[in-house]
């Protein structure tokens, strides 16, 4: 995932300032991801209800940020250019609703105290949401090459 990001960062960085913060929250959450998978659920050199907690924070707040800012400003753009991307919009935003769901679901779970059973159940919870993850990732980059880069030149020229 780390690396799939390390690419679309540098196909899209400075591209346009909203989407490089918004690739930037992307690589913290999969670091983020990265290091919780890879702790001890039951350790007690590490405090697992704030890394889980913080998890839960940055993955809400980049799932907000798509939902909020960023694909209603990759809408706009398709709408303003008319070149069919409106349409892969309508196809591609409901199956980001569902992951959205999925992380939000993830969120309820385990960004309160967790009980025992629900920290055993955290290892596989947490390779699910990571699926969830690396489809939400390659939707995104699907609207952000075709809603964005294909109109790059042009905002360029207007800016």
């Amino acid at each position: 995932m780390l690396e799939n990001c390390k690419t679309a960062h540098e196909r899209w960085g400075g591209v346009h300032q909203l989407i490089d913060n918004w690739l930037a929250e992307r690589k913290k959450l999969i670091v983020l991801y990265c290091n919780l998978s890879a702790s001890k659920p039951l350790s007690a050199e590490q405090s697992l209800g704030e890394n889980v907690g913080c998890f839960c924070q940055v993955m809400m707040d980049y799932c907000s940020a798509g939902h909020f800012e960023i694909y209603e400003q990759l809408i706009n753009e398709a709408r303003e250019y008319q070149d069919g991307g409106v349409e892969l919009a309508e196809k591609l935003v409901p199956q980001l609703d569902k992951l959205t769901g999925d992380c939000v679901d993830f969120n309820d779970t385990y960004d309160a105290d967790c009980s025992f059973e629900q920290l055993a159940k955290l290892p596989a919870d947490l390779s699910q949401i990571g699926e969830v993850l690396e489809d939400r990732f390659a939707l995104e980059d699907q609207l952000i090459e075709q809603l964005h880069n294909a109109h790059k030149d042009l905002l360029a020229e207007e800016a």
